[in-house]
């Protein structure tokens, strides 16, 4: 089976966020696709069942499988418009949340998924996962995101991981408004929950930011940096009930399994 090793969000290798990218012609039993997932040791690993038209994607960290998965999508994206010379305009993928699009344009990858519903909440004692508390607390579907006064606090902020996993969703974003040239706001994102302390950049969690900043500043377009060490670039509009989250990557390396 042909797998790939591809650095998202970034047009530099060894930055952005590392996804494998597993190409099957015939479904796999959920327990093996979880054993490649383990032994890649990767964030996220997607498994792309290959077909024409629509194409089915799943996506699995290395304890569990996610519902939604932005870097790796990007990364099966790339995998297959650069290396397997996929000639169509846009790629249709099904997906356990819906259908995915993925198309080119202006020169970055760029994702088409779906929006995301977020509300304020009451920050308590259960959310209480950093060493610096937040201004606000926010939710969506499935994270928190906990908004904080400034950039550097996001930078410095330090998270409780045993805690963190025992919250009732997937994870935390934080993140702030950012006073750089040329960016609107910064993240980080965590779900020790599902194995990944902090994940370096996450596509899926900008379907919550994006709503969340265009409420605040009734802006659409965002440019966006995560602020892991590794670091990424997101491109990011709203687009009715969608978030199209654009990017550029960079293949690591390409290669096969054996099972």
């Amino acid at each position: 089976m042909k797998l790939y090793q591809i650095d998202s969000f970034t047009d530099t290798l060894f930055s952005g966020n590392p996804a494998a990218v597993c190409l099957h012609h015939e479904p796999f039993p959920d327990e093996l696709m979880q054993k490649i997932a383990m032994e890649n040791n990767l964030s996220e690993t997607a498994f792309v069942l290959l077909g024409k038209g629509e194409m089915a994607i799943r996506w699995f960290t290395p304890t569990a499988e996610v519902e939604l998965c932005g870097h790796a999508t990007l990364a099966a994206a790339h995998a297959l418009f650069a290396h397997e010379k996929v000639q169509e305009k846009e790629l249709l993928f099904s997906s356990r949340s819906g259908q995915l699009k993925v198309a080119y344009e202006n020169d970055l990858l760029t994702l088409n998924f779906p929006r995301d519903t977020v509300y304020k909440i009451e920050f308590d004692d259960r959310l209480d996962c950093f060493d610096i508390k937040p201004k606000e607390a926010w939710r969506g579907t499935d994270e928190y995101i906990l908004v904080y006064e400034d950039e550097n606090q996001v930078k410095n902020a330090v998270c409780d991981f045993k805690k963190a996993a025992q919250i009732d969703l997937s994870g935390f974003i934080i993140t702030a408004a950012s006073k750089r040239e040329g960016v609107d706001f910064v993240s980080r994102y965590f779900t020790p929950k599902h194995g990944i302390d902090e994940d370096p950049v996450t596509g899926s969690a900008h379907t919550l930011l994006v709503p969340y900043w265009q409420g605040i500043t009734g802006k659409t377009e965002f440019i966006a940096h995560q602020i892991s060490k590794r670091g990424g670039k997101l491109y990011c509009r709203a687009w009715g009930d969608r978030i199209k989250i654009g990017g550029n990557a960079v293949t690591f390396f390409a290669g096969e399994i054996l099972i």
